[in-house]
């Protein structure tokens, strides 16, 4: 089976797009498939490019197009560095090697449109694999007004995406639920989560941790947000409570990772001279184990309104880190349902700083039931959230995809040979059953 994956990004970058995407792809690799991915020459949110245009890595063929202009210097900056990336990964896409299944990503919004046109020039199967949902994501965030022309438009053609691939993954309940109501077939639609490796992410003791001199934590409680600080994400709520906990010198946060509301994280500490905060930049995933264990409890945010449009990967990892995390949103968003159902952490609704500090100081007096919901996220991760487990849906799922585009290649109407004449389908085969995730 030859597979295409199409994202903007994909390793070595750090986003959880190219992670995800770089597991998979190793993993069909392993089971004897040819993979390929189309990714920008750029690393996610920097100008300029400084990728190499083609390389082999951990046996997957990776072509690197464009290169960012502008970085995340604003929408419209981001919107040219799109369009950039889609008419080079286009001309690839469709003047490259066949493939039998391509899977798209949401980076940029509606790549998607890309597979659709591959599967009408070279029959090629399209998945598409829903990380964000556009334009949901910028009106629930106020950036587009819900009925406003260019709203609409946008929604059409996201709605024209998830109807026209072959299969639709979703990563939650809450937005497979999203998905559904937007009229797309029930038995189109594919939930398999995100994940964690137990074995690259493993929790690491305090006294041998060595962020913990590096950011000059001691022996302090230590509250983290690890990750991306983007749009769909409640940074004031975590603000606040850290601001509230100025003068407390037995707690510490630490602020890691990048993003759009990086900067107003920087800013707010910086402005209120908050001196029990780090403030750092997204840390290598070789060392993401060792800045994961750094804290004894993670923070994850979502704005609310926001939930079922994305489902942040941060929680995986925190759990692979054997950390309760504390998520910041609706209860309804998947990660509220995660913790809850295996007492890995509680849910604080948005804007309640006052109600974060409470648990923030209950959980620093007592660490022995900390502790315990830490292991019991670990636990959960090999019973429900294992890459392999996840990587395996996903191999079963896109290899009955492509079989079924072989199937429909060899049977042709009489007369049908000749280029350009219809194709006869076939009755869809279901996909095999696999392990239904507990996400």
């Amino acid at each position: 089976m030859r597979v295409l994956l199409l994202n903007q990004v994909f390793y070595p970058d750090v986003a959880a797009t190219a992670q995800h995407a770089h597991d998979l792809a190793k993993h069909l690799v392993s089971h004897g498939h040819e993979v390929t991915a189309i990714a920008s020459r750029s690393l996610y949110g920097q100008k300029g490019a400084s990728l190499p245009k083609r390389e082999v890595v951990d046996g997957v063929r990776i072509i690197r197009v464009g290169k960012s202009l502008f970085g995340k210097a604003g929408i419209l900056a981001r919107v040219a560095d799109f369009a950039l990336f889609y008419v080079f990964a286009a001309w690839k896409v469709l003047f490259g090697r066949r493939h039998d299944v391509i899977v798209c990503f949401t980076t940029p919004p509606f790549i998607a449109l890309v597979g659709w046109m591959l599967r009408l020039v070279r029959r090629t199967r399209t998945v598409y694999w829903v990380m964000d949902l556009y334009p949901d994501l910028p009106v629930a965030c106020g950036v587009m007004k819900p009925r406003g022309l260019s709203t609409r438009f946008f929604e059409g053609l996201n709605r024209f995406c998830l109807k026209r691939a072959d299969r639709t993954v979703v990563l939650g309940r809450c937005m497979l639920e999203r998905v559904l109501s937007k009229g797309v077939k029930p038995d189109h639609v594919i939930h398999i989560g995100v994940w964690s490796d137990q074995d690259e992410v493993k929790p690491i003791a305090r006294h041998e941790n060595p962020y913990r001199e590096e950011w000059n934590l001691g022996d302090r409680f230590t509250v983290m947000y690890s990750g991306n600080f983007g749009l769909g994400h409640d940074v004031d709520t975590m603000c606040r409570a850290a601001e509230a906990l100025k003068d407390d010198d037995s707690i510490r946060f630490v602020f890691a990772g990048g993003g759009k509301k990086k900067e107003l994280v920087d800013a707010f500490v910086k402005e209120k001279g908050l001196t029990n905060c780090v403030l750092a930049p997204y840390q290598p995933r070789e060392r993401l184990d060792a800045s994961l264990s750094v804290a004894n409890l993670h923070l994850a945010t979502l704005l609310e309104g926001v939930e079922g449009i994305m489902v942040p990967c941060k929680l995986f990892g925190i759990m692979a880190a054997a950390r309760p995390c504390v998520f910041i949103g609706h209860p309804s968003s998947e990660l509220s349902r995660v913790l809850g159902e295996f007492d890995a952490g509680v849910t604080v609704r948005q804007g309640d700083a006052e109600g974060l500090v409470c648990v923030i100081r209950d959980l620093a007096a007592d660490r022995t039931r900390t502790e315990a919901m830490g292991e019991n996220a670990r636990r959960a991760l090999a019973l429900a959230f294992s890459r392999h487990d996840a990587c395996e849906r996903w191999r079963l799922l896109l290899e009955d995809v492509a079989e079924k585009r072989k199937r429909e290649a060899w049977r042709v109407k009489p007369g049908a040979w000749t280029p350009g004449r219809e194709v006869e389908r076939v009755e869809e085969r279901p996909v095999p059953a696999m392990k239904e995730s507990a996400a």
